[in-house]
């Protein structure tokens, strides 16, 4: 554990920065399985879940949470999913 001040703050911002990207990534997760799982059904609002779908990954680029490129790719393979 930390022993300076500055340590232990840095540490409990380490921690609520942790807790705040793994809830994004778990969103991304679900909003992609929902993506899928409509796309399986046949659902005719699929084309606006795949906007938010997209929406959110580059959102989560911007913030760091995850790599530009991981969100360039998933959009990439979510649009071909959905083409195919």
């Amino acid at each position: 554990m930390a022993n300076h001040k500055s340590a232990i703050k840095r540490a409990k911002q380490s921690q609520g920065r942790r807790l705040r990207n793994r809830a994004a990534k778990t969103t991304l997760k679900t909003l992609e399985k929902k993506l899928r799982a409509v796309k399986e059904a046949g659902s005719e609002n699929s084309d606006e879940i795949l906007r938010k779908n997209q929406s959110a990954l580059h959102k989560a680029a911007k913030k760091g949470i995850i790599h530009q490129k991981t969100a360039s790719r998933k959009i990439s393979r979510l649009f071909k999913f959905m083409n195919a």
